[in-house]
């Protein structure tokens, strides 16, 4: 593979986490809360974008009210947190982060899950020594990646992790990989390259619609970051 500079920002749920299985299941249970029927996961695929109040409304054909909004984020969050330890990593992704790490390359986590709870999950799989840096959701959940994503790299350019600082991480060499939209949005409003991953949040045709490449594994992923950045 041959060491690099390219660095990596690696979304979670959906990526590297294989939980759309739990995501559906979640999501159904806070649509049955305020009385919509449920749907698949294709559909969900289709529609699913964030602010998550903006997926709900183009299910529910208006924006819910802060009472409804409350009481789906409570129950989503509820029934995903039962379902999560069913889920397990996406394959051959634990592979892929020795490799990358074994080539000299450097590379860091971030969710849009709760920073309480994603980092005790990832540490239980045991693949937190391949990130410099894990960083989850602090504060309200259902905003975008963007602002999260420039705390992240001003955190990492700022530190001197494994020798590993200032000088070595920026966002021009910088590649976002993700399963939404979001990820691409996120990664270009720090001026970072995205590839977006099919087996997450939205459809291929969606993550298309935003002009960066779409692959359908995390192989490819990882090795089109290799020259993208």
């Amino acid at each position: 593979m041959g060491k690099q500079n390219t660095h990596l920002v690696w979304d979670w749920n959906g990526t590297i986490l294989d939980d759309m299985r739990a995501v559906i299941g979640a999501t159904n249970a806070a649509f049955a809360e305020i009385g919509l029927a449920p749907i698949t996961l294709d559909r969900y695929r289709e529609l699913y974008c964030v602010p998550i109040p903006r997926f709900y409304e183009r299910l529910m054909g208006r924006l819910p009210s802060d009472a409804e909004w409350v009481v789906m984020d409570e129950t989503f969050h509820r029934h995903y947190t039962e379902r999560r330890d069913g889920c397990g990593l996406t394959r051959g992704v634990e592979e892929l982060l020795a490799g990358w790490a074994l080539a000299g390359g450097s590379q860091s986590l971030l969710s849009m899950y709760g920073h309480e709870h994603l980092v005790p999950t990832v540490r239980g799989f045991g693949i937190e020594r391949h990130f410099l840096r894990v960083d989850g959701r602090r504060g309200p959940s259902g905003g975008s990646k963007a602002l999260h994503l420039e705390r992240h790299l001003t955190a990492l350019a700022e530190s001197d992790v494994a020798g590993v600082g200032a000088g070595r991480i920026s966002a021009d060499r910088t590649v976002v990989i993700g399963d939404a939209v979001d990820d691409a949005v996120a990664a270009a409003h720090v001026g970072a390259r995205a590839v977006l991953y099919t087996g997450g949040s939205n459809s291929r045709a969606t993550l298309e619609s935003v002009g960066v490449p779409v692959v359908d594994t995390l192989e490819e992923a990882v090795a089109l970051a290799r020259d993208l950045a």
